[in-house]
């Protein structure tokens, strides 16, 4: 049985902070009441037209390598754009400041910049790109092209636009990375006093008028995150796309199994990018020698507790450094936990349904204490790096993310009144459908439904394991249904997932889970009468038996369509001896079903599985918004691996011996899926 740690409490955080909001809407009457076109409607074309029309300034000044010395010492590089006049002189005028801090360096910032705003470069892609509508097999690259058609990728970057309305921006290269001194902190407690020292530093300059906005995608839309909730004085606003806010719960190791589809390239391509030496300065003679022997200190940061993770034989060899990420109070979990709950600064947050980070997005907006005006959150159903791919503010979508941008910071730093605070507080685009928008996620108005899994044939899935059935009633039937670890989820939407949507190029992996299910038991309901809407988060509890002392169970909840397409609307995967959740940060339902259980994730709440002894787990899928439409079907999958999302951790993985798993058809203790439905099945 699962120990809960704590008292359950009988209603849980998430639906008292929603209360909090609803009266909140009521209190504040037009300012936090959602606006219903997620376009924002004529607010939302006066966005893009402030945007996109004449700026007050005519040009950008760059200054580059500005150096900022940090309280240990540690010199970092930033490159600064200012508004400037036509022949690039910056005006003398103090601006709001723009802050950026990556680990990708700035010179790749600079270089993209350049590219995608090329006077002449610039309006050529957009001519091109605009026309280009890809379809049938290639249909999944659409999205990609997207990124820069639809200009989400001028988040990653400068937009000289909004330098050019009268902002000052300050890209900087986190210590240990790029032409920044130290060694790479990766968002522990030093790293994140950078930022506020940044923060600090930027508005003091005599450029800036003292209020500071934060920008960036993922990495430097987490350190935003972090630099919020330490309250600097002189933070006003900030941005951040795709933001993490758990990072071993979002993207480390997810229910106990390591993300190596992701981890082994991204640390790759950072620790590959600090070693670029910055060629002017050794051209000039101005070369930072303490540059090169800190990158020689380190050249491979989290290298070994990467490569502990896949070889280490078993739990008593796990070495210091990657005990210290099982440890709840080391210093990177307590530091990469988001602390939104101390977050007041007006905060929108951008995600989507399948990033890398969509486990925090929601919960983030939903702890930060401010009321609807000033926080916002955007939902999409693309992936990491399909940034804002298909909104253009027309056809019922959002405005595109820079024009959001812009909007968010005219109003908190510049005090303009644009409508923008009006805007959701909740945008949402249900799966592969259309946008909609509301004063709260989860949705109001969802009922938790159970849905038991059968062993009945559903005919809807001969490929499959096991093709049963998904019940309303309690399945009488015993006996055990078997699963064995397979190699199928490499063309799946959570491979997709996990490689930031490389993978979602080939539909027949990301749209359409038929291939990956030839490795899966799969429970299918009867077709749905009326439309009906999913909403919020959902869990599958499994009774389980395992012929080895551990083993990895993943969950998905699918939607079938009348010609068995097979696509994913949420995820999940835990390791079975990684089940211990603390109650008093779960989220339960009214009848005590666990739905969001907030898993442990510490060697000391390991407990092995006695073989062949039934055990419960509880597998936490990703919150989602998700229309299943008349005539199709719900569908639960499970499988035993997930590669490449997920591998258990190398002495979890040799525990499990790899051998097959059982689900126990009990009807005294049944397995089923929890979820949020607006119109309960049967």
């Amino acid at each position: 049985m699962t120990r809960r740690r704590g008292e359950r409490p009988k209603i849980g955080f998430r639906a008292a902070a929603l209360a909090t909001v609803s009266a909140v809407v009521v209190g504040l009457g037009g300012a936090g009441v959602a606006t219903a076109d997620p376009t924002g409607g004529p607010a939302g074309k006066q966005w893009t037209a402030t945007h996109d029309g004449k700026q007050k300034y005519a040009g950008v000044s760059v200054r580059t390598d500005v150096p900022i010395r940090m309280s240990d010492g540690t010199v970092l590089r930033a490159d600064i754009y200012r508004p400037a006049d036509a022949r690039q002189r910056p005006v003398d005028t103090r601006t709001p400041v723009i802050v950026n801090l990556t680990p990708y360096t700035k010179l790749l910032t600079s270089l993209g910049s350049a590219v995608i705003q090329h006077p002449v470069l610039e309006p050529f892609l957009d001519q091109v790109l605009s026309k280009v509508r890809l379809t049938g097999p290639l249909r999944g690259g659409d999205d990609l092209i997207g990124t820069i058609r639809d200009k989400g990728i001028k988040t990653m970057m400068v937009d000289d636009n909004l330098i050019r309305s009268g902002y000052t921006q300050v890209v900087v290269d986190v210590r240990g990375t790029g032409f920044s001194q130290g060694t790479w902190d990766v968002f522990r407690s030093r790293e994140q006093m950078d930022t506020i020292e940044v923060i600090n530093w930027a508005a003091a300059q005599k450029w800036s008028d003292g209020k500071i906005g934060m920008a960036g995608v993922s990495y430097s839309g987490i350190n935003q995150i972090y630099a919020a909730k330490m309250a600097p004085k002189a933070l006003k606003a900030i941005f951040p796309v795709e933001p993490g806010g758990d990072l071993i719960r979002d993207v480390v190791a997810p229910g106990g199994g390591l993300g190596v589809g992701f981890l082994p390239l991204w640390l790759t391509l950072v620790n590959a990018t600090k070693l670029i030496p910055n060629v002017a300065s050794m051209m000039n003679g101005t070369f930072d020698w303490k540059w090169l022997a800190d990158r020689m200190s380190e050249p491979g940061t989290f290298y070994p507790q990467l490569l502990a993770a896949l070889t280490v034989p078993d739990i008593a060899s796990i070495p210091p450094n990657l005990k210290s990420l099982l440890d709840e109070s080391s210093d990177e979990r307590s530091s990469w936990l988001s602390g939104a709950d101390k977050i007041t600064v007006p905060t929108m947050i951008y995600g989507g349904w399948f990033d890398l980070f969509t486990n925090s997005e929601v919960r983030m907006f939903n702890r930060i204490p401010l009321p609807p005006n000033k926080k916002k959150l955007i939902m999409g159903d693309g992936y990491h790096i399909t940034i804002g791919a298909g909104q253009f503010g027309k056809n019922g979508t959002p405005s595109r993310l820079d024009v959001l941008q812009r909007a968010w910071f005219d109003k908190w730093l510049k005090g303009i009144d644009n409508g923008i605070d009006e805007y959701g507080p909740v945008v949402l685009q249900n799966v592969g459908d259309n946008w909609i928008t509301a004063d709260q996620f989860p949705r109001a108005g969802m009922h938790r439904q159970r849905l038991y899994l059968s062993d009945r044939r559903s005919g809807t899935a001969p490929y499959a394991v096991r093709d049963g059935s998904l019940t309303t009633a309690k399945v009488n039937s015993r006996g055990r249904l078997t699963v064995s670890p397979g190699l199928a989820t490499v063309c799946s939407r959570d491979s997709a997932q996990q490689t930031i949507g490389v993978v979602a190029v080939l539909p027949v992996c990301s749209d359409d889970a038929r291939f990956s299910e030839r490795d899966a038991l799969t429970f299918t309901s009867a077709p749905v009468a009326t439309t009906r809407s999913v909403s919020g988060y959902t869990n599958v509890r499994l009774n389980t038996v395992l012929d080895a002392t551990d083993g990895y169970w993943v969950a998905t909840l699918n939607d079938v369509a009348p010609d068995g397409t097979s696509k994913v609307l949420a995820s999940g995967q835990l390791v079975a001896s990684l089940r211990d959740y603390d109650a008093a940060k779960s989220e339960f339902a009214p009848n005590g079903d666990v739905i969001d259980p907030h898993l442990t994730m510490t060697l000391s709440a390991r407990q092995p599985v006695t073989p062949g002894r039934p055990v419960t787990v509880d597998i936490g899928l990703l919150p989602t918004e998700a229309k299943i439409r008349a005539g199709h079907r719900l569908r639960v999958d499970v499988f035993a691996m997930n590669l490449p999302r997920g591998l258990p951790l190398r002495p979890l993985l040799n525990a499990s011996q790899l051998r097959p798993q059982h689900i126990r058809l009990d009807p005294d203790r049944p397995s089923f899926v929890n979820l949020p439905i607006s119109k309960p099945l049967g």
